[in-house]
């Protein structure tokens, strides 16, 4: 039976990050099985084209107006302004929280759906369906989660606790959360985990080119495409460590990142390589004609970096790098293309898009 669904989400096509390949990827299957997709987000060059040639509804989200705080000047005035950017979002949720809002008046005319799909980050759009649910909108309303909010474990600072009952507020409306992993369970208030279905990330493996020429054998390429964080998810141990390694065979650490003023100041000769950011289906082709990838491990089990369903589906070992506990040996033995010790990594079939957006039909009435 086709199902008349509305998506509302703050990141979609042609947006390059993880929670825009999870709400593009999922309209684009539910549209492909047949069912009526409507996606509100803000409007991007390109958007309006990409939804009619797959056949999706879009309706825009509004633009986000709110300034957004910057740090700027010198010594005592860059500090208060750093002060004024992180206590903005942790006080506040500021310049976010305007999401809220705009959910809040992108609903007021919808109904009659059979389902309701908010997907965060940030979690401002499911506080902003929160507003105003009503089941004359949608029968069933689904709150997609890719982190935790009130549980994350990967941030400098923990959100305030007042937060924890805007969590609650909405957990209490929402039919279902879904989350990626098993492990994403631990992040969420114990009463609304009867709510949680796990629901990994899925893409659509045949739409990925990967390289399958000959590797240059002269030299060891490996790389790494996320963002960094500090004492976390944090590269200065390893980087430290190879660029005083002395090998018979040259290598390159090929570096993706948003936060590459954590990689620069190791960046010494050839050996690391910042690279521009490029359309994931260009990084996975990239990242394919290498030897092998590079994980920087999270603090605690609630978050599972994303990437590594990409390095699933490229099929490259995976080096995987705990800030405070650098193995050594693991490390030499990949440059020496031993890679018995490499990342154990789930079954690939379980992030196809297919299935994916089957086990969101069937939360559907």
């Amino acid at each position: 039976m086709t199902k008349k669904i509305l998506l509302v989400c703050n990141a979609f096509y042609p947006e390059n990050s993880p929670r825009s390949f999870r709400a593009t990827e999922l309209a684009t299957e539910l549209a492909r099985k047949g069912h009526q997709v409507t996606v509100i987000t803000h409007q991007r060059t390109g958007l309006e084209t990409f939804c009619q040639q797959i056949g999706i509804t879009f309706k825009s989200l509004g633009n986000l107006t709110w300034a957004e705080p910057k740090v700027k000047g010198t010594g005592v005035i860059r500090l208060f302004w750093r002060i004024i950017v992180r206590f903005s979002a942790l006080l506040f949720e500021y310049p976010k929280i305007q999401l809220m809002f705009l959910v809040k008046k992108a609903l007021k005319n919808e109904q009659d759906y059979d389902a309701l799909i908010s997907i965060a980050y940030p979690y401002p759009i499911h506080w902003g369906v929160a507003s105003v649910w009503s089941n004359k909108i949608a029968k069933v309303w689904i709150a997609d989660c890719g982190d935790p909010y009130m549980g994350q474990e990967n941030d400098s600072f923990k959100p305030l606790f007042y937060f924890g009952w805007v969590e609650k507020w909405f957990c209490k409306k929402v039919d279902y959360l879904t989350v990626p992993t098993e492990k994403s369970i631990g992040g969420y208030y114990t009463e609304f985990h009867p709510k949680i279905k796990v629901i990994p990330q899925g893409f659509r493996f045949e739409d990925v080119q990967l390289y399958e020429g000959e590797k240059d054998s002269s030299k060891i390429v490996f790389g790494y495409a996320g963002m960094f964080i500090p004492g976390r998810r944090d590269p200065s141990e390893f980087l430290d460590y190879i660029n005083d390694l002395e090998l018979v065979k040259p290598f390159e650490f090929h570096v993706y990142t948003t936060t590459p003023q954590f990689v620069k100041p190791f960046i010494k000769n050839s050996r690391i390589i910042l690279k521009e950011l490029v359309p994931r289906e260009k990084l996975l082709f990239e990242l394919s004609k290498m030897n092998f990838v590079v994980n920087f491990e999270n603090v605690g089990n609630t978050q599972t970096p994303s990437k590594l369903i990409d390095y699933l589906i490229i099929d490259k070992p995976v080096l995987s790098i705990k800030y405070g506990d650098l193995k050594i040996e693991t490390i030499n033995e990949f440059f020496e293309e031993n890679y018995s010790k490499k990342m154990i990594l789930p079954d690939k079939d379980n992030y196809r898009i297919e299935k994916v957006a089957t086990k969101f039909l069937a939360l559907m009435k």
